[in-house]
């Protein structure tokens, strides 16, 4: 608890000294923030997504985020049918703080609580996640901010628990964290032109060994969203988006040993709405799966669901 509280009071202390670059009512010049939905542990097919750069609002923020996934997976090795529910479940706080007119960073720091449902009872694990930190960079803005390219460089700091005992279940990645120092590289493009707006996104994480010598697969997420303004006023902004987002996961290792049934892939389709008030904004989301090939099919994504709350900065 010391090292929550710690890790938060050094956050809101360096937001509170961050100058303030745009004012939040409208759709700024700098239009991109991070969302990258830790989730976490997550190496293998299920139990980690990211949706990239995804918003048009609060382009400098903090707040507070909660997302919640849901898989069915293999009960054990004797049984065909997926009968075990498994859900994911994150409160984070995050925040996007401009250092110069063209440099942000991002952090986000993460509270799990999962919970799987067995034919013996129900397992659940809570505690602190991993501590994600990102640099993000404008690379290319048109004059007529039609266009704009931004790219990312982050670490994620392993301060989640990793259970070694948690990772020969069906789903390794039913954990608070890698246990590992993770590296991350992101590329956004963004075009909007009066009410519509496109944004292209990709990101891909390199994931490295624990102290357990366990090594989650490296992940690929990319995605494309597009959005809609409904309504538009000095105070008030509301839009809606659409689009689809999916995942790419290598297989893990242990003691240097390909680890059978731990990558995979996913798509989501997804549909959603962002609203500003003033300095205020809310956001919310729902996925349903396109397709899914989680784990050698001993895993099956479900839903995803996911609403935030932020203030300008």
């Amino acid at each position: 608890m010391n090292k929550i509280i710690f890790i938060l009071s050094l956050a809101l202390s360096f937001i509170c000294h961050a100058e303030t670059v745009n004012d939040s009512m409208y759709i700024a010049e700098d239009v991109n923030r991070v969302v990258l939905d830790d989730c976490d542990a997550c190496g293998c097919a299920a139990g980690n997504g990211s949706s990239g750069f995804e918003s048009l609002l609060n382009p400098q923020f903090i707040g507070l985020k909660y997302f919640a996934q849901h898989y069915k997976a293999k009960e054990n090795l004797f049984v065909k049918d997926l009968t075990q529910d498994q859900y994911f479940n994150t409160l984070q706080v995050w925040g996007k703080i401009p250092l110069t007119e063209k440099l942000s960073v991002y952090a986000s720091l993460p509270f799990h609580f999962h919970e799987k449902k067995t034919m013996q009872g129900h397992i659940n694990i809570h505690g602190l996640g991993d501590l994600n930190l990102m640099g993000i960079y404008r690379i290319i803005s048109s004059k007529d901010n039609f266009h704009q390219f931004n790219g990312g460089l982050g670490i994620k700091i392993p301060l989640g628990k990793f259970d070694e005992k948690g990772v020969s279940g069906v789903n390794p990645s039913f954990q608070l964290g890698t246990g590992s120092w993770d590296y991350q590289a992101a590329l956004n493009y963004k075009f909007q032109k009066n009410k519509l707006a496109v944004l292209v996104n990709t990101d891909y994480t390199v994931k490295t060994e624990n102290k357990k010598n366990y090594r989650f697969g490296n992940q690929w997420n990319y995605a494309a969203t597009g959005f809609y303004q409904l309504v538009a006023n000095e105070k008030t902004i509301f839009s809606a988006k659409a689009g689809l987002q999916g995942e790419v996961y290598d297989k893990n290792k242990q003691f240097d040993e390909v680890l059978p049934n731990t990558a995979g892939s996913a798509l989501y389709g997804k549909l959603g709405f962002e609203a500003s008030y003033k300095r205020f904004s809310l956001g919310g989301e729902v996925m349903l799966p396109a397709y899914s090939n989680l784990a050698g099919g001993d895993i099956e994504a479900k839903s995803r669901f996911s609403i935030f709350i932020n203030f300008g900065i």
